[in-house]
Parts: structure tokens; C-alpha cells; sequence
């Protein structure tokens, strides 16, 4: 049967959700867990939707599903077309003066620092039910935590989890993973006032040669900051790791060691009068801290209001911080 053939006045939209939950998962038990209906459920809708279609639209891969050509194509259109539908249908869904919703967010301390005061803020004005759960956030690929459910969102700077996602979207394969962009800051290196490195510029010589503290959530005493000297062919000594941005602070603040910490960061520490901050002797990207969830949670609009939220907390975090905005 051609597509031209389908009598669009008789097709179920039912499957279109179906539809679209399959190709987000790649797999019909995800899927039917996701939309609360059983597998054969899923199976019995997509049938129904091959013979519509004409098309096979899946076929059978390893532990889950291949889409076909044609699903493929049809994907961005029937996705973007559910997602306005449930806008205009249920606006008024959530009201956030009423619901007694708890969110649970997983991010560092420095990035809890900056954001969850504004969130809290606006919590307390608008949805005085809601409830905030703020875990550590111990990986630079949080994708497990939001599979398996353990938070609703994971903010952070995550590059290589982004560039993925990214190169997945334009190859038209399967993303079940969104992001939003929060804020933009940059790294600094930070040392105490006084250190024997504080009355001259820092060279890279010098930073090299200097002992230094790195925050690390997984432990590893290796972060970014040495991928960038490993291209330059160059390494520091790392003596010290820890898994918080404040220990750090209070560490270099007591010590003749360095680190390296975000500049929006250090003047939340409370301690920043017995902190120097110097540019760091090469260059190294900026930091982009984005959200990123599940996509099987974003058209609730609980979720959605609290996208908004942090999004006006980032704002005023940074208003008028021309290195951070």
C-alpha cells in the first residue's frame, strides 16, 4: 500500500505514539514500559501501522529494533507534530502553585552553588509544594543515572556526552537523550594569596612544575586540564584529588598548591578574599554547562516548568557577568 493510499480520517493516532516511542528506544519493552502498556501491546500497534503505512518500519536487531528508510523519515515530522499537540491540548496541566512534585537533580557543588539559591527562590515563590533533591554528581557521563532513573535531570559539563548526541542526531539514529544549554564560564587556575607564584604572571613552565590538587569525581587523577598539556607534550603533577570544587578552595586557600576551578565559582566559595586568580598559561575551551534527561520525561509539563526554572536561575546567576553569560 502507498502512502497516498492512507486514509488519514480512519488512522488511529494512538500508533503514532507508539510509533514514536519505539524509534526514541529502539526496543518494544522499553517502550511499552515507557507509554504503561505491555509489549504485545507495542507489537499490535505497530502491526497495525505497517499495514497502514505499507512499510515494515522495524525489523528485528540483536535486543532491540532496526528502523527502516522510510521510518526514519517519517520520525521528525510525527514527533514534532505529538509534541504540539500535547502542548495545545493540556496547557494547564501542572500548576506549579498546587503541585507537590520532587525533583531530583544530580550535579557538582560548584554548579549547586550558582544555581539551586535562584531555583530555591523561585520554589518558594511559585510552588511552595515542590521539593528539591540535589545528589553529587560523581561521572562526566551521567546517561546511566537518567536510563535507570535515579534523577530527573544531571547538570554539568559533559563535552564528549554532547559531541555523541550531537553526531547520533545528525546521523538520524536513535537519541534518547535531550539538552539544554545553562550558562558559559571558563576555567581558572586558582592559588592562595601569598603562594611563591602569586607576584608574577603564570607561565606554563611554572604551572608544570607546581604540585597541584584536582577535583575529580571518579578519582582518576587525570582531567581535561591534562588532556589539553598532553597535546601541548607537557604534564603536572597531581598529589592530591578530591570530589568537591569547596574542599578544593579550602585545600589551595591552606596550601602552596594549585588548582584549577571555575572562575563564576570562586567568588560563591566564601573564601575568596584568601584566593588569587591567574589565566591559565594556555588555552583551553570554554566550559559549557548544560541539563541533559531522558526524553521519556520531557513532555510532562512538570518537567517542562522546571527546565524554565533553572533556565531563570542561570539568568540571574549570571546577569551582567560578561565572562560567565
Amino acid at each position: 500500500m502507498r502512502l497516498m493510499d492512507v486514509n488519514f480520517r480512519t488512522l488511529d493516532l494512538n500508533l503514532l505514539r507508539v510509533f514514536d516511542e519505539v524509534m526514541a528506544e529502539r526496543n518494544l519493552t522499553r517502550a511499552a514500559r515507557n507509554l504503561s502498556i505491555t509489549q504485545p501491546a507495542v507489537s499490535n500497534a505497530l502491526r497495525r501501522l505497517r499495514d497502514s503505512l505499507g512499510d515494515e518500519l522495524v525489523r528485528r536487531s540483536g535486543t532491540g529494533v532496526e528502523p527502516t528508510p522510510r521510518a526514519l523519515a517519517l520520525w521528525p515530522t510525527v514527533r514534532d507534530a505529538l509534541r504540539q499537540l500535547q502542548h495545545t491540548l493540556a496547557p494547564g496541566e501542572f500548576d506549579a502553585g498546587i503541585a507537590d512534585t520532587t525533583f531530583v537533580l544530580a550535579m557538582a557543588d560548584a554548579t549547586a552553588a550558582e544555581l539551586i539559591p535562584g531555583l530555591v527562590q523561585i520554589v518558594e515563590k511559585e510552588a511552595p509544594a515542590i521539593s528539591l533533591r540535589v545528589l553529587p554528581l560523581t561521572t562526566r557521563d551521567p546517561r546511566r543515572m537518567l536510563e535507570n532513573e535515579e534523577v530527573d535531570m544531571a547538570i554539568g559539563y559533559f563535552p564528549a556526552v554532547i559531541a555523541h548526541l550531537a553526531a547520533r542526531g545528525q546521523s538520524e539514529a536513535a537519541v534518547p537523550f535531550e539538552t539544554q544549554r545553562l550558562y558559559v564560564g571558563e576555567y581558572v587556575c586558582v592559588m592562595r594569596r601569598g603562594h611563591p607564584l602569586a607576584d608574577s604572571a603564570l607561565t606554563l613552565d611554572d604551572f608544570c612544575a607546581a604540585r597541584h590538587l584536582l577535583v575529580s569525581f571518579s578519582g582518576r587523577p587525570y582531567g581535561f586540564i591534562d588532556q589539553t598539556l598532553g597535546a601541548l607534550g607537557r604534564e603536572r603533577r597531581i598529589v592530591v584529588t578530591v570530589n568537591q570544587f569547596f574542599t578544593a578552595g579550602r585545600v589551595v586557600a591552606n596550601s602552596d598548591l594549585l588548582t584549577v576551578l571555575p572562575r563564576h565559582f570562586v567568588k560563591v566559595t566564601g573564601i575568596d578574599e584568601q584566593l588569587l586568580l591567574r589565566e591559565l598559561p594556555f588555552e583551553q575551551p570554554l566550559v559549557h554547562v548544560d541539563a541533559i534527561w531522558h526524553r521519556r520525561a520531557q513532555h510532562g509539563h512538570a518537567h517542562e516548568w522546571l527546565r524554565q526554572a533553572l533556565l531563570r536561575s542561570a539568568d540571574t546567576a549570571f546577569a551582567g557577568s560578561a565572562n560567565d553569560a
